[in-house]
């Protein structure tokens, strides 16, 4: 075997035994889109989870309740305390769970990272199909 062929097997030998690269941590609190709404993302239990902690500026005409619900019961439950964020477990170098999106009253799929400004890219998912949007900390 020539020398050439030799480095690059040692070279992808090297990068397999890398330890894979962890998750930076997503907890603390978020201003989302537009500044609409602060999410406090922290433990719950071995998850993580985030729920609305206040709404900063509500929807003109629109109850503060969760009125898209698809359960009647849960209709007339407040937005502030809502979980949005719910079974986040660690998947590589991102977070994996559900995101409620209490405008539709629906549920997806969603991943979670950090970006290496400090802000955090949420996004909701059908199958491959993703809406990305950036919240920003709040101190």
């Amino acid at each position: 075997m020539n020398k050439a062929a030799i480095a690059f097997f040692a070279m992808g030998a090297a990068i397999a035994a890398m330890p894979a690269q962890a998750a930076q941590p997503v907890t603390g609190r978020w201003a989302t889109v537009e500044g609409k709404a602060i999410v406090q993302i922290a433990p719950c239990g071995r998850e993580i989870c985030g729920r609305i902690e206040k709404i900063v500026k509500p929807t003109p005409g629109r109850p503060q309740t969760d009125i898209k619900n698809p359960d009647p019961a849960l209709q007339s439950k407040p937005l502030v305390g809502l979980a949005l964020l719910t079974g986040f477990k660690e998947d590589g170098s991102i977070w994996k769970g559900t995101i409620y999106d209490p405008e539709s009253g629906k549920s997806y799929a969603s991943k979670l990272s950090r970006n290496a400004n400090g802000t955090l890219k949420v996004q909701g998912c059908i199958a491959f199909f993703c809406k990305t949007q950036i919240w920003t900390p709040v101190r």
